[in-house]
């Protein structure tokens, strides 16, 4: 019997990550389709929302909201861009920093998500109810709590703030 290429608990790991991204993807889907069936526009214009809707002020630095929602500046620009053509997001400057500036949503768009969100919780409620007990889901929350500000340190420190391959495009610090 020829030896494997690789070792059994080297094996387990790659099983490990690509249970984790086919989880991922397979939970995006079903969240896109569920959102589709309810009339919602379903892309990340939507993510940019929710993530807005959940701050303080309902509002975000395009910095934070870049890297929170793994688009590079250009395509959260090109993203909010779209949301305030559709009366849901403003852009202003920040008084702090002349460079900086914050989107925030509109009247139009917290009323939006307040139709939305409900919508959005009962998915969620369904899935992680159907799949974790309270005690695994609050582990699995800190594990992807640890998982994330371990990958977000490393690529910040290697100069990546984002996924290029979630982005289609370059993130910074490529050549």
């Amino acid at each position: 019997m020829p030896t494997p290429l690789i070792p059994v608990s080297k094996e387990q790991r790659l099983t490990t990550m690509g249970l984790l991204f086919e989880s991922a993807a397979g939970l995006r889907r079903l969240m896109h389709r569920q959102a589709e069936v309810s009339g919602a526009a379903v892309n990340q214009s939507f993510d940019i929302l929710v993530r807005l809707a959940r701050s303080e002020h309902n509002e975000l630095r395009m910095s934070e909201l870049a890297a929170q929602a793994s688009l590079t500046p250009s395509g959260l620009t090109r993203a909010v861009d779209r949301l305030q053509q559709q009366g849901l997001v403003i852009r202003r400057s920040c008084p702090d920093d002349r460079r900086g500036s914050f989107a925030q949503l509109t009247a139009a768009g917290r009323s939006l998500m307040d139709e939305m969100i409900p919508e959005h919780l009962a998915q969620i409620d369904e899935i992680l109810d159907e799949v974790f007990t309270p005690e695994e889901e609050a582990q699995l929350e800190s594990y992807l709590r640890r998982l994330r500000d371990y990958t977000r340190e490393r690529n910040l420190a290697s100069g990546m703030h984002c996924d290029a391959d979630d982005t289609g495009g370059a993130c910074p610090g490529d050549a």
